[in-house]
């Protein structure tokens, strides 16, 4: 059996070992954490903040809307400077004469900082044409810089409009002076009016 001076010793050991177990955990928890413990319990993927039903509009320099862009779904991931749009649906209006573009596509992932859109997935283009009929581009990703009022891409496009069907690799277009230039590749296929 364990004599009395020996239970006494047990205890105090134990004693001891319990209080250096409490004194590190206290030390541990008074240590600072660079990582938000919210995102670090999203993980890197997760937004931090989102949107329902949001818009974003730019103005021109006389105040007048040149750009509205609207999406269902808005998440902001604020380390990247960045916003994750789902299906975004927008106009690009020529300050001059009013005549908007109308754009969408899949997704879409707007640089805050830059005031820059990459819309990927189904990109299609529709604007009124000097005839008064509609001409569409399409293609899968595109990069609309809204300081500079330039729509671009590297991959193919495809252009329709009534009479013709155009289509190239890469493109650039201004969308206040109603120009587009295809880059390379270009093929194109028209039909001409009949006299009749």
């Amino acid at each position: 059996m364990l004599s009395r001076l020996n239970l006494l010793r047990l205890r105090y050991l134990g004693i001891a070992a319990l209080s250096a177990v409490l004194i590190g955990l206290l030390w541990q928890s008074d240590e600072k954490s660079d990582v938000d413990p919210a995102a670090q319990l999203r993980g890197p993927q997760e937004p931090d903040s989102f949107v329902v039903n949001g818009e974003y509009r730019s103005f021109a320099e006389s105040g007048e809307v040149s750009t509205i862009i609207s999406s269902p779904r808005i998440e902001q991931f604020d380390d990247q400077n960045l916003a994750h749009m789902n299906e975004p649906r927008g106009r690009l209006i020529d300050v001059s004469t009013g005549t908007p573009w109308t754009v969408r596509a899949n997704e879409g992932r707007y640089q805050l900082d830059r005031d820059i859109i990459r819309l990927s997935g189904n990109v299609v283009i529709t604007r009124l044409l000097p005839s008064g009929q509609e001409g569409q581009l399409e293609t899968e990703h595109l990069t609309l810089d809204n300081d500079e009022r330039i729509v671009h891409t590297d991959a193919p496009v495809v252009l329709t409009e009534p009479r013709g069907i155009t289509r190239a690799t890469g493109m650039q277009a201004w969308i206040d002076e109603r120009i587009v230039e295809l880059k390379s590749q270009v093929e194109g296929q028209y039909d001409t009016p009949s006299n009749r």
